[in-house]
């Protein structure tokens, strides 16, 4: 008896997910930090999620990484997530709203730079953007 379409199988394909996931058996949350160990020193080293998976690393979810301990006598040190977004504080603000202030008056910027009664020391060259240069003294 001959087959009639194609071969179908009762396992379904595995097909990759683009998210990574905890590394921790029966846990299918995705991952958001990687652990690695440092034998020679004892240490346990969790940080942000690594930009690939490596081998020796393990892929932690946020409940396993906060739970994370290591055995007696050896040390965990838990690295900043640099990528987290920082509030910003009471400078930040201030640089952002005179820099909004500056760009809001190209005009102003471009009779001063066109050679006008500029009123400020004259070593100093007209401002680029957030940057100023200065004429060394023997110019």
């Amino acid at each position: 008896m001959g087959r009639r379409g194609p071969l179908k199988s009762a396992v379904p394909s595995n097909i990759v997910s683009p998210v990574r996931r905890c590394s921790r058996t029966a846990c299918g949350r995705p991952a958001v930090a990687t652990l690695t160990y440092v034998y020679a020193d004892s240490t346990a080293v969790l940080g942000p999620l690594a930009t690939y998976a490596e081998p020796h690393c393990y892929d932690l979810c946020a409940e396993h990484s906060e739970r994370l301990t290591a055995p007696r006598g050896w040390e965990v040190v838990r690295l900043a997530d640099g990528s987290a977004p920082s509030r910003p504080t009471g400078d930040d603000l201030e640089a952002l709203a005179n820099a909004v202030r500056e760009a809001a008056r190209p005009q102003e910027r471009a009779a001063q730079a066109g050679g006008g009664a500029r009123g400020t020391d004259p070593a100093e060259v007209p401002r680029r953007g957030h940057l100023r240069v200065l004429r060394s003294p023997d110019s």
